[in-house]
Parts: structure tokens; sequence; C-alpha cells
């Protein structure tokens, strides 16, 4: 047995079903994703870089967004071990000089001993078999994890585009695509 209902609505009664229909499709469409994710990336240090990128890929391999967005120090951290580029200011050389050049180059937050600290969990890491950082960031990329670098950043310590790693997910931009990233996921890390 079959029943079958039937509703005549028109008029003012769908005015109101279609606004309120509206409202509330606005209101999901303007709500964060949970299956986004953003992270603010400030320190240049090694665990704390390893902390991020383990954070990124663990979210990226459940099938989650992940955003990155690299501002002032941890910009110099995705610098190629590669020379300078020809053209800079003194002091442009001198923020490159003074910089690390490539993730072997970053040091430990605490604990780096004039590199043997970094020697030693380098060891470690290997000894127990956990990826180390240029795995990790490799990773990251196959799992599609997005890397947003400060433009701002970049100028202020004279880092050049042709110097920042190679990475398939890699773009230049302000700190207003960040502001704007954060209104979209459910969460965003500071690290």
């Amino acid at each position: 047995m079959s029943i079958t209902t039937t509703c005549d609505v028109s008029g003012p009664d769908l005015e109101v079903i279609q606004r309120r229909l509206d409202e509330l499709e606005a209101r999901v469409r303007g709500q964060a994703d949970p299956n986004r994710m953003n992270m603010l990336v400030f320190e240049a240090s090694r665990d704390r870089l390893l902390a991020a990128f383990v954070i990124a890929t663990s979210a990226a391999s459940l099938g989650m967004q992940v955003d990155m967005f690299f501002a002032f120090w941890a910009t110099a951290a995705l610098k190629a071990d590669r020379p300078q580029v020809k053209g800079k200011s003194l002091v442009e050389w001198a923020f490159g000089w003074m910089l690390p050049r490539g993730t072997s180059k970053t040091s430990l937050s605490q604990m780096d001993m004039c590199g043997m600290g970094r020697w030693l969990m380098q060891r470690e890491m290997k000894a127990k078999n956990i990826a180390d950082l240029d795995s990790l960031i490799a990773t990251a990329g196959e799992l599609g994890v997005k890397i947003h670098v400060c433009e701002m950043s970049m100028r202020l310590m004279g880092i050049r585009m042709e110097e920042l790693i190679d990475y398939p997910e890699l773009q230049i931009c302000g700190g207003t695509t960040f502001a704007e990233l954060t209104t979209r996921a459910n969460t965003s890390l500071f690290i």
C-alpha cells in the first residue's frame, strides 16, 4: 500500500519558504569546512618545521585540504640550497648570507649545540625510520598540501622566487590570502 500526499503551496507561502531556503543555503556556504586546515608557519627552526609538516601530511592523508602560509623567518626555510641570485642590495645580500639555505641548514629551537643536537636528532630519526624534513616536504607535495609564501616577508628578507624550493603547490601571496583562507577552514594553527 502506498500513501501519497500532496501539498499545494503557492503565493506568499512559497515565497516565505524560498526566502528561508535561500537564507539557510547562504548560512551553510559561509560555514567553515571541517575538512580544511590552515597553518601559519612563522618559525624556521627544524623541530617546528618537522611538527608543521607532520601535522600537514597527517591531515592531508586523511583527505583534508591543507594550506600552509609561510611568513617572516619561515620563508628562509623554503630557500633551496643554491647560491643567491645576482642584483641584490647590500642588505638583501646580508640577509641571504645570514639566513639558512635549505632545510639541512635549519637549526633546532632548543639544544642545537652548534649543530650537534641537529646531527643527533637526524641520526635518531634515521635509526627509528622517522621521515626527515625533506621527505615530509616531498610527501606534502604529493598529497596536495598548498604552500603560500608571504610576499612581504620575501621582499623584506631579499628572497627571490627563483631561490625557493621546487614545490608543486607553491604560491607567492599576501597576508590577505591567509586571512581569507582562515574563513574557509575549521582549523587554523600557528607554528
